[in-house]
């Protein structure tokens, strides 16, 4: 207690407002008595101490403060934990708000000479290291500690986790030490203050985390060195091979799942699952021999009562959002009382009590390592995924127990679940880390290539993680293992994987889709949501969803029994849609897909009694799942139409049904995903009818089918979600959907349907939610491009206004949408300028052109994403200017203002893409005749600005649209001047000799394809040459003519594999844009003396001989030669 009111002293140096006497004296006025009137009036004192508002000012005392303090800590013993904190709570108010730190935290302050492992008092040194974790907590609203008081006191927290446990100190109060010690760094962590840049005291903290996470483990022993390092490639360690596994065996399993299933039955016996410490913790089998000798010299794998064997972790992403309380939070952090009355039981004793607090130094380790995760980069982690997710079953070594090892071993329930909280954690976001991953049965390598390793580790956790599925009794843990399995499975990269891994856990899973647990429930499907989701559409997984419908889930190892009939799931509703999907469905698969029968029942019919023990989640009185069951069906089902839209489209009418009853809830959110289902259903019919689609068509939805489906929907449900201005989320989820109907449908729909769907959005485009704003403008989009609206000139001209306005709103993401939309819409201007019909051009309004051309302009000054398209729209608005329009003075300026806003956008640093699209803008305008390109001043500027790009630009795509523009203007006098068409010809030779030069190796791919455009664009040149320009084509020819030589010959053997699509493919198209080169540069004029001719013809006839040669053409050139 001495050290206590010695620190108290040191405050003598601080003032405090006089709103604080009349506390201090009553509170002073108190004497040390341990009733429980005394501890209440403290407490009620302690909290008006701590609510007061000091600052630092007038009527400062400092004695007050130092009297206080020592009062305080002499009249609470150090076994009154709450009033301890309340204590340390008052200092750490006082300190925070006059920041008078150097006399504690400085190189001699006494909290640093009390924590030291120097000090011979026990509780005095916990309670010091106590108050300095409270020290760094962030409060709102108040001031942190300033530097470099964060530091030194992470440095002293590390150096307690480091120190031995001293001969003096009980283990209960050293749990303790522990725990405060690790609530300190994770108080700095969390605060942002502290920023692990150093390797060596990252790897410092890690290991003491990964010692501190085993801190009383049954049957665990094991060294660990003070610091871990990044292993980036793991190298071959030596160990043995291990044998093949016997998890998966019957023999391994069932003593697992009878001891399970017994203790599973004394809990419920007693009343129903408890979720604290003592429920769900399981036996530890002993190690065979002495236990942790074994394990400590890893002689032998440990067999528990689990399968014995821990995994690696490693997946990504968070399985849905959270719907149970997470079990690592401040109240964690609260220490259990030490009042022996809860520890008088016969079933209690020292021992159940140490077994609770090496429990919480557990927790608290990885409690902290949540925090470590979140403070650091993801690719810093993985440089220690060796650490703690291993790659082969647990053979007891140091470098072997890993996360896994708590969620397989560990006796606590909320341990269990904290370690699998953390792993997730390390998964999420690990997707292009777990890319890499690569089975092999290559075992006689000298060492393990990083690819095996990582793949290795994947199939370790399925396998790990499924053994503590049937063994897991809490529902609360069996919940957190749920998730983790759907994190590993959204990130792990199966289609390089051997097969099998997902069928493992498909059947797994299936039982517990029944568990009495809406939790576990919910959790389930998002399981079976995150396997329908990746990679799809997967081969196993196709085959799973068409097993029949009870395959596996009526025998499961699992210790959750099955509660309801075989075919609980077959029930559907009732309803005219069956019949009308039984007669017009088209052929799909002949096995109904079960798991789309499951979600429809979960989503529409009642609950059975046997489910509704536990669902809080449902609302009062109603006769469905609860609320979170049916959203993740109606997800899972999202998931399936996205990915595996054969299978869903034989119950379209069905799910359309569905679609029509969420969206006629109150619910918002099941309405919204409602909308969502009917959104990717509409995106997959639309990706049957592509032009590309790869569905033979018969296999196709028929057209009639899909115009009864939209009907549907636009008979009452859509129309009401769209004008519910209560929820503009579910409004603009509903633009989202109305946006995906099949554009061969719409036209199909009755006029008045059609009519309501534009006349809704039009309306919708002037709301105020920036939401529904955004959604609309994409909507208006996507119709402007249906073949029965765009040649409509009124609708596209009321669309294209109301794209200006939404251009001028303050949401970039609105204009970002809108700007997407002109796109479009210039887009189809384009489209309209191609049909015989000159009507279109001649009605749409000038005024209009006018209008868009002056917000594009605007817009291409905007930030990338606008940007992008806005120079799209230029490109096309340009390219649309007719010859009575160019003609006006009023386009004069804004012709030119456009260009030059083209030119900026191609020459300035900005995204690839947005330079890509001013490149092929540039292109567009080129295609315009009746443009003055040649003789115009901006002629020379937009050469010089493509040519730059062409022989400079980082990215090639950029490159090869530059090329593709250079070689679009069809005359020679568009090219302007001789010096003008010399320098575009130098500048693609040039471009040519450095298609290889590049650091980056994604470009490389590209390099062919940028040849190839290259070459065709100076055998373009070449076509349209003048006399004039042949003496500087011959010069260049001279230096550089084996090289472009060389590249023509690939062009013609290769094919082209450039991005224009009317770039010639064939290998006569590109002989014979050759020759067509050949016989106009033989059919000019030559000036007197000048050979340049001859020289040229020479080069292109050498070109035609070697290529008909190497592909054993016979080919001549006669009528060439001769002349």
């Amino acid at each position: 207690m001495t050290g206590i009111v010695i620190w108290g002293s040191t405050a003598s140096a601080m003032g405090v407002a006089t709103s604080v006497l009349q506390p201090k004296d009553r509170l002073c006025a108190l004497r040390p008595d341990d009733n429980n009137s005394a501890r209440t009036e403290i407490h009620l004192l302690f909290d008006q101490l701590i609510s007061e508002n000091y600052s630092k000012g007038g009527g400062v005392a400092p004695e007050d403060v130092s009297t206080l303090l020592v009062q305080a800590c002499q009249l609470v013993p150090l076994n009154q934990n709450h009033l301890v904190s309340k204590v340390s709570q008052l200092i750490h108010h006082l300190l925070n708000r006059l920041q008078h730190l150097p006399d504690l935290l400085g190189k001699s302050g006494i909290l640093m000479k009390l924590s030291d492992s120097a000090q011979p008092d026990p509780e005095v040194r916990r309670a010091a290291v106590h108050c300095m974790a409270n020290l760094c907590l962030s409060v709102p609203g108040q001031p942190y500690l300033e530097e470099p008081y964060p530091n030194i006191c992470f440095q002293a927290f590390l150096s307690t986790l480091q120190s031995p446990k001293s001969s003096d100190m009980d283990d209960i109060t050293f749990c303790m030490l522990l725990q405060n010690a690790l609530k300190g760094i994770q108080s700095l962590l969390n605060g942002g203050k502290m920023k692990l840049t150093q390797t060596e005291e990252l790897g410092a903290l890690l290991a003491v985390l990964k010692k501190s996470m085993f801190h009383g483990l049954p049957g665990l022993n094991i060294e660990l060195p003070t610091v871990l390092y990044p292993t980036p490639l793991p190298q071959y360690d030596g160990r043995p091979p291990v044998k093949p596994q016997q998890s998966e065996s019957s023999a391994s399993r069932p003593t697992a799942n009878k001891k399970k299933k017994s203790k599973s039955k004394k809990i419920q016996q007693g009343g129903g699952e408890e979720e604290e410490e003592s429920s769900g913790e399981r036996e530890v089998a002993p190690i065979p021999g002495s236990g942790r000798e074994h394990l400590h010299e890893g002689n032998t794998p440990c067999s528990s009562s689990l399968g014995g064997q821990s995994a690696p972790a490693e997946g990504s992403g968070a399985a849905g959002k959270e719907r149970v309380s997470p079990p690592i939070r401040s109240a964690s952090w609260k220490r259990v009382s030490s009042s022996e009355s809860e520890y008088s039981d016969a079933e209690g004793g020292m021992q159940s009590k140490m077994r609770s607090y090496q429990a919480k130094v557990r927790q608290g380790a990885l409690a902290c390592f949540l925090s470590t995760i979140k403070s650091i980069e993801k690719k810093v982690l993985y440089g220690y995924w060796s650490a703690f997710v291993p790659d082969t079953p647990e053979l007891g070594s140091p470098q072997s127990v890993s996360l896994m090892t708590l969620t397989l071993k560990d006796p606590s329930p909320k341990t269990r679940a904290c370690a699998l909280q953390v792993l997730s954690a390390i998964l999420e976001g690990s997707k292009q880390f777990l890319s890499v991953a690569e089975d092999t049965s290559d075992h006689r390598r000298a060492f393990t290539p990083f690819s095996v390793m990582i793949a290795s580790s994947i199939r370790e956790l399925h396998r790990c993680l499924l053994l503590a599925l049937v063994a897991e009794a809490s529902s609360q843990t069996l919940t957190q293992i749920i998730k983790c399995l759907a994190t590993l499975v959204s990130n792990s990269p199966y289609n390089r994987l051997k097969l099998s891994l997902l069928t493992k856990v498909w059947n797994q899973i299936k039982p517990y889709i029944r568990h009495k647990d809406v939790n576990v429930r919910v959790s389930s499907l998002t399981l079976l949501g995150a396997i329908v989701s990746t990679h799809a559409p997967l081969p196993e997984v196709q085959l799973l969803l068409q097993q029949p419908c009870s395959s596996g889930l009526s025998n499961s190892n699992s210790a959750t029994p099955r509660l309801s009939a075989p075919d609980w799931w077959k029930k559907a509703p009732s309803g005219p849609f069956l019949e009308e999907a039984s007669v017009s469905s088209p052929k799909g698969s002949s096995e109904p897909c079960w798991l789309i029968r499951l979600c429809i029942s979960t989503v529409v019919l009642p609950r059975e009694d046997s489910c509704s023990g536990s669902d809080a989640g449902s609302a009062a009185g109603s006769p469905y799942e609860p609320s979170p069951m049916r959203l993740e069906a109606l997800q899972v089902l999202a998931h399936l139409a996205k990915g595996y839209f054969s299978m869903a489209q034989v119950y379209l009418m069905e799910l359309g049904e569905v679609i029509c009853k969420c969206m006629g809830e109150a619910d918002p959110s099941i309405q919204l995903h409602g909308a969502k289902l009917l959104e990717e259903l509409g995106t997959g019919l639309i990706q049957q009818y592509k032009p590309d689609s790869t569905v033979a068509s018969d296999q196709r939805v028929p057209v009639s089918l899909v115009v009864m489906f939209w009907t549907m929907m636009l008979n009452s449900p859509l129309p009401r979600a769209l004008q519910n201005s209560e929820h503009p989320t579910l409004q603009a989820s509903a633009c989202d959907a109305l946006s995906s109907i099949l554009p061969e449908a719409f036209s199909s729909l009755p006029s008045d349907r059609q009519i309501l769907c534009i006349t809704m959005l039009l309306g919708l485009n002037d709301s105020r939610n920036r939401l529904v704003k955004a959604a609309t403008s994409r909507a208006l989009g996507v119709y402007v491009l249906f073949p029965c609206l765009r040649q409509d000139v009124i609708f596209v001209a009321d669309t294209a206004n109301a794209i200006l306005m939404s251009l001028l709103d303050k949401s970039l993401n609105v204009r970002a949408k809108a700007a997407w939309s002109l796109g479009n819409l210039t887009d189809t201007l384009i489209v309209n300028m191609e049909t015989p019909d000159p009507s279109f051009q001649e009605e749409f309004s000038g005024l209009l052109l006018l209008k868009m051309l002056r917000s594009a302009i605007e817009a291409s000054r905007d930030k990338d994403k606008v940007k992008s398209n806005a120079v799209r729209a230029l490109g096309n608005l340009l390219h649309f200017l007719q010859p009575s329009h160019i003609e006006k003075p009023s386009f004069a300026e804004i012709i030119e203002e456009s260009i030059q806003a083209l030119i900026s956008t191609v020459l300035i640093e900005a995204a690839m893409k947005v330079r890509w699209n001013a490149c092929y803008a540039m292109g567009n305008v080129f295609k315009n005749p009746a443009l003055p390109l040649g003789t115009a001043p901006w002629t020379s500027q937009a050469y010089y600005a493509l040519t730059s790009v062409v022989t400079s630009c980082k990215n090639f795509k950029v490159r090869i649209r530059s090329a593709t523009a250079l070689s679009i203007p069809s005359k020679r006098e568009h090219y302007g001047s001789v010096d003008q068409y010399v320098q575009i010809w130098n500048a693609l030779v040039t471009a040519l000799q450095k298609s290889e030069d590049t650091t980056d190796f994604l470009e490389f791919k590209y390099c062919a394809s940028l040849r190839t455009q290259i070459c065709q664009a100076l055998i373009h040149l070449l076509s349209l040459a003048s006399a004039s320009d042949l003496p500087c084509i011959r010069e260049t020819l001279e230096l550089n003519g084996d090289m472009v030589q060389s590249f023509i010959l690939q062009f013609l053997k290769s094919g082209a594999e450039g991005e224009d699509p009317g770039a010639p493919h064939s290998s006569h198209e590109r002989e014979q844009l050759v020759r067509r080169a050949l016989e106009h540069v033989s059919s000019i004029q030559a000036l007197p003396g000048d050979t340049a001719k001859r020289a040229i013809m020479g080069f292109l006839e050498d070109i035609l001989t070697i290529y008909f040669d190497s592909s054993g053409s016979q080919v001549a050139l006669p009528e060439l030669t001769s002349q």
